[in-house]
């Protein structure tokens, strides 16, 4: 090597070097910008397809069907799947559908469209209330169409149509109310784990599946499930009337296929959505009024979060001049 080029200290080196250390960092600062260019303009067009996100989602909230009100047709309202709090057949959900399907003046009636086979006598309570205050208020007829089942709090919803049809195969049924649990005490004594509860009130852990249940609390959660279950048999005797076969089995928590619930008065006959559209409401043009959770909403939901990582990560990536 020669000495020109061994030497630091020689003037020629000196520039080839400060030269480059401009070059480095002019580069790593036109490298900056640009990535500093590229996320503004990403995220200008992520804010304007957020906008528009929204503005489509409130156009079509909920996924709520619609139709033009010279366009007579059959309003359908699915109940599927467990009914409960935040779930699909909520009772906020479903009373939005109904009030929607029930409002179209092109509405001939409104068939419920059911698959459940229960959840919460609270939720089922408010729907059968607003079914029957819509009913009330516009004067149109509710059907109940039962799919594979209709039992416990789907049923209490059922009672409220004007008739219930099934399939001949369809569980319908399941009058009847249920706390469930474990106990634990048991097994905890042969492990000799101990239990270590402190309540003030001597009943507030009464439902604690780590301590002993004594017979008084066990008569009143019974007292409170009898409530409860007079007052779905008295929902089920009001929407069904005369056409209850009642026998000893009827309200004990029992279901029944399809044909024997006809049999009973549960249901009024064999049918499916078609066939009742077609037949009974004779409007064989189907709008699904149901409420879903469109792709839009999920979209919406997750954007800001998908918005949030990516600024992390330029952060983590973007080239940094100290």
């Amino acid at each position: 090597m020669s000495e020109h080029h061994a030497n630091p200290e020689n003037p020629s080196h000196k520039t080839v070097w400060e030269r480059d250390t401009l070059e480095r960092l002019a580069f790593a600062t036109l490298a900056e910008q640009r990535a500093s260019r590229r996320w503004r303009i990403f995220f200008r067009m992520a804010w304007f397809a957020l906008v528009v996100v929204l503005l489509w989602t409130g156009m079509h909230k909920g996924g709520v069907g619609g139709t033009s009100p010279s366009q007579p047709h059959t309003a359908v309202v699915a109940i599927k799947g467990d009914i409960a709090d935040g779930a699909d057949a909520s009772a906020e959900w479903v009373v939005t559908a109904l009030r929607a399907a029930f409002e179209d003046e092109g509405s001939q009636a409104v068939v419920l469209q059911i698959n459940s086979p229960g959840g919460s006598p609270v939720q089922a309570g408010i729907i059968n209330d607003e079914i029957r205050r819509l009913k009330e208020k516009h004067k149109k007829p509710v059907y109940a169409v039962v799919e594979e089942s209709c039992a416990s709090a789907a049923y209490y919803i059922a009672v409220a149509a004007d008739e219930i049809y099934v399939d001949k195969a369809s569980i319908v049924g399941s009058i009847g109310v249920l706390m469930d649990g474990f106990g634990f005490t048991g097994l905890m004594d042969k492990l000799g784990v101990e239990r270590r509860l402190m309540t003030a009130g001597v009943n507030k852990g009464f439902l604690d599946p780590f301590s002993p249940q004594t017979k008084p609390q066990r008569a009143h959660a019974q007292t409170l499930l009898d409530q409860i279950h007079q007052q779905f048999i008295q929902v089920v005797r009001d929407g069904r009337g005369k056409r209850l076969k009642e026998t000893p089995e009827l309200f004990s928590g029992l279901f029944w296929s399809g044909e024997q619930a006809v049999d009973l008065g549960l249901a009024d006959g064999l049918g499916n959505l078609d066939y009742v559209a077609r037949e009974i409401v004779k409007a064989e043009d189907i709008i699904d009024y149901t409420r879903h959770d469109n792709v839009a909403e999920r979209l919406a939901k997750r954007f800001g979060a998908a918005i949030g990582e990516g600024a992390v990560r330029a952060m983590q990536t973007m080239p940094q001049v100290r």
